[in-house]
Parts: structure tokens; C-alpha cells; sequence
């Protein structure tokens, strides 16, 4: 068999649940070993969409707020989400200024990555961003945010630590740190 070819027969499928965010389908399969099963998949409406803010300094911004799936705190990348079929960029750009009040002139695509490909179909695309200019921030009314401004390396380390958790942050700092590292910053 090709490693192209799907393995998996669906049988029927039944949307469970939907809402302006994510439509969650359940659907009854054989897999790929012959047996019955059902497989729910969470489709996500928007692209996820991250961005690494890097000033002269190597300083990079971070954002804070308490996630309500997670119940605790967390500490992440500026981060949102962009309509599907729309320029990634310009979701970043609006994030950024959003969550931090910052401005960038440059703009780099840095990571893409499928978030949690077992049980969902979210794209994300991360970006570096620099040359940046202070503007005052605009956050969402549902959103109660904190920023700082850290060292990289003080990033890079919270990774290490644990500390930072959120997947597109990790990502994100870990591949800036590869960059540095091969003299592509």
C-alpha cells in the first residue's frame, strides 16, 4: 500500500456539535486494521496564527492569561486566530497589536504545524516579527491579558523549565533558538 493511500473507510458520519469556532464530527469507520470503530474529529473554523515578537535586543514579548480548558494560568506567544482561506499574515499583524500593542515592519513565516492532528484538522502558521514600534494595545473584550517584555534566552530557558507550555510557543521559541543557533538571525 502507498503511505499516500487513507486506510480508513468511513462507514457514515454525524455532526455532534457546532458553533462559530469548531464543528465536532463523529464518524463510524473500519480501520485500518479491519475492525469497527468511530473516530470524532474537531474541525476548526479559523487558522491558529503566532507570533514571535523580537526586538534589537533579542527581548522577545510574552502574553499571560488564565485559559479556561486548562484551568491555570498560562504564559504563550502573542496568538489568535485568522479566517480560513485568508492571508495568515494579516491575522498576525492584528494579533500582535491586539495583545501587545506592537507594530512590526518585518515579517517572517517561521513555523507551520497541524496542532493536534489526532483528533483535529487546526493549521497553524507562527511568525517572526521584527523592527518593532510601541502603540497601545487592543485586546478583545473577553480577554484580561498581561505582557513582558524577556530576554530570549529567559524564554528559552521557561521552555526548558516547563513553564511555558503552550504548544505554538514551544515551537516557536525552540525554532527561533535553531535560527540563532545556524546564524539565520
Amino acid at each position: 500500500m502507498e503511505m499516500q493511500q487513507n486506510p480508513w473507510t468511513i462507514l457514515s458520519s454525524e455532526k455532534k456539535y457546532d458553533n462559530p469556532w469548531i464543528k465536532v464530527t463523529e464518524h463510524q469507520v473500519i480501520n485500518p486494521s479491519g475492525g469497527n470503530g468511530i473516530y470524532g474529529v474537531v474541525h476548526f473554523k479559523n487558522a491558529a496564527i503566532g507570533v514571535v515578537a523580537l526586538d534589537e535586543h533579542n527581548n522577545i514579548y510574552l502574553v499571560g492569561q488564565y485559559r479556561f480548558p486548562l484551568e491555570q494560568f498560562s504564559w504563550e506567544i502573542p496568538e489568535g486566530g485568522g479566517p480560513l482561506g485568508v492571508d495568515p499574515l494579516l491575522g498576525a499583524q492584528r494579533e500582535l497589536l491586539e495583545e501587545t500593542g506592537l507594530v512590526a515592519a518585518d515579517w517572517q513565516p517561521i513555523v507551520h504545524m497541524h496542532l493536534s492532528n489526532s483528533v483535529s484538522d487546526e493549521a497553524a502558521v507562527i511568525f517572526l516579527a521584527r523592527n518593532l514600534e510601541q502603540r497601545e494595545a487592543e485586546p478583545e473584550e473577553t480577554e484580561q491579558l498581561f505582557t513582558k517584555k524577556v530576554p530570549f534566552e529567559a524564554a528559552y530557558q521557561m521552555v526548558k523549565n516547563h513553564e511555558i507550555t503552550d504548544s505554538m510557543s514551544v515551537a516557536a521559541i525552540l525554532k527561533l533558538k535553531l535560527m540563532m543557533l545556524e546564524g539565520e538571525i
